[in-house]
């Protein structure tokens, strides 16, 4: 390894975090555009490249391991953020749409790449397999501005994190020289799938009865435990020969949405390293392409894309779709949502390790492929989304709760944020019915804060502080969500809580 000087690393660190505070501020580029800031992260690194600013980098095999350990990174944080009760309806439409879907796609792909390619079947299925899986990173981006229903964001949202881990199975399996047939290829990813499931939510459940009776000394290290539990997820699920992917982002789901000291820290935190991960991964990424070369990709791109767009992913969500009986209108959102982003082009990156034959081919079509259809798809499903007559105003936040452990008094403090749209706005504090062993000691109200009364009446944007023991935590924060969906007539337990 070279001797890298303190100089050295003073310039490497400048430029560093001058690349990292340009993908910082086109964030805010992006959210006013609807596009996927991917795109301006992926040129920033061919701008610093070696056709340009003259930076050469084109290690493929290093590119491809710092990209798995960075979409571990962006699975964590996925399924940290994403909200079980909204997801848990569509999970048997999400499974099937990234196993099956996946396989109407690939094939409808294959297909294709076949003719426009010119390659035989085994390179056609595998750049079919590349480019049918949509990206957590770009689909998480842009479906939580959009004013959809919850059961379709869940259900996007749950493919998407479900997804990677069936098309890295089809191209590391097509991506070695050899035939396989259609029934071991089959067995291999039911296998491996359900080695990940078994160890994610393994992983995931274990982690959050430690994190709950294990009091830490220090705020912070809850955030650091929980990101190292899903790394581990991933990496145990990987040596047992399953899915690592899909191990990474159950575990990050269960802990996301176990009753966990500061939550909402963990979840802040989850997201900071996601955003560095995206955006290291794209700047990596972009860094790879070598300009030049993708002219001869642009015309096989936009017909394989188009394919993939007018037909496969209609295809796909028209054929998963079917027994749940998903409305039309549902459905073209479905279609015209399956976002690509970084995951093609890094699977693109495994026949360049493998050296299989036209794989520099490969990697250039689906780079211009994602490049070009983020830019159609993105900025326009807020259109599609009007047209369909999804136009309103987003749904209701879900109400904030942070806990944070009282060790020695054997208690838990709640720090609940009372949102637009809740159903405690007008609720007295009797009327909330908590539990016994549980009491709002505090409300803090715009620049006021106050020890309320029994029949003080709750706002909406209202702090709450309630302090509840160690029995009736759970309950307290379920009877408190209750209120929030159902008002002060739901049930104890109603179908409204968590």
């Amino acid at each position: 390894m070279p001797f890298v000087s303190v100089d050295e690393l003073n310039t490497v660190l400048a430029l560093g975090a001058l690349v990292m505070l340009v993908a910082v501020v086109a964030v805010r580029l992006a959210t006013r555009t609807g596009m996927p800031s991917l795109l301006i992260y992926l040129g920033i690194g061919v701008l610093i490249g070696g056709d340009v600013l003259g930076l050469s980098f084109n290690n493929a095999e290093l590119t491809q391991t710092l990209s798995y350990a960075a979409l571990v990174l962006i699975l964590t944080e996925g399924g940290i953020s994403t909200n079980w009760q909204q997801i848990k309806p569509a999970v048997p439409a999400a499974a099937v749409l990234s196993t099956v879907g996946v396989g109407v796609s690939v094939g409808i792909v294959a297909f294709a790449a076949k003719f426009v390619l010119d390659v035989d079947w085994s390179t056609a299925i595998l750049m079919g397999a590349i480019v049918s899986s949509t990206d957590a990173a770009a689909v998480f981006s842009v479906l939580r501005t959009l004013p959809l229903p919850k059961r379709l964001t869940g259900l996007l949202e749950a493919e998407s994190g479900f997804n990677d881990a069936p098309v890295v199975i089809l191209v590391v399996t097509f991506a070695h020289a050899g035939s396989h047939p259609w029934y071991q290829v089959v067995g291999e990813i039911v296998l491996e799938l359900a080695i990940g499931f078994a160890i994610g939510v393994a992983i995931g459940k274990i982690g959050a009865w430690a994190l709950r009776h294990i009091a830490l000394p220090a705020s912070g290290l809850y955030p650091i435990a929980v990101i190292a539990l899903c790394v581990l997820a991933y990496a145990a699920g990987a040596l047992a020969h399953g899915s690592g992917f899909l191990a990474c982002y159950l575990a990050a789901l269960v802990l996301g949405n176990a009753p966990l000291p500061h939550k909402a820290a963990t979840r802040g935190f989850a997201e900071g390293v996601g955003w560095i991960a995206q955006i290291g991964l794209f700047v990596l990424l972009g860094l790879l392409v070598t300009p030049h070369e993708l002219g001869g990709a642009i015309v096989p791109a936009l017909v394989i894309g188009t394919v993939l767009l007018l037909v496969a992913r209609p295809a796909s969500v028209i054929v998963s779709t079917l027994p749940f009986r998903v409305p039309w209108r549902e459905q073209i959102i479905l279609s015209w949502a399956g976002l690509r982003g970084a995951v093609p082009i890094v699977l693109a990156t495994i026949p360049m390790v493998e050296g299989v034959t036209d794989a520099r081919r490969l990697f250039n079509i689906t780079f211009v492929l994602v490049v070009v259809f983020t830019i159609v798809q993105g900025p326009t499903l807020p259109w599609i989304a009007r047209q369909v007559g999804f136009g309103g105003k987003p749904q209701a936040e879900d109400l904030g709760v942070e806990s944070a452990p009282l060790d020695k008094l054997r208690g838990h403090l709640l720090s609940v944020h009372v949102p637009q749209g809740s159903r405690i706005h007008g609720v007295e504090i009797n009327e909330l019915r908590l539990p016994r062993g549980a009491a709002v000691t505090l409300v803090v109200r715009g620049e006021e804060s106050f020890v309320p009364g029994p029949t003080t009446v709750l706002q909406r944007e209202d702090e709450l502080l309630v302090v509840t023991t160690e029995e009736v935590r759970d309950a307290a924060e379920r009877r408190l969500r209750a209120v929030s969906r159902g008002g002060k007539l739901a049930g104890w337990f109603g179908e409204h809580g968590t």
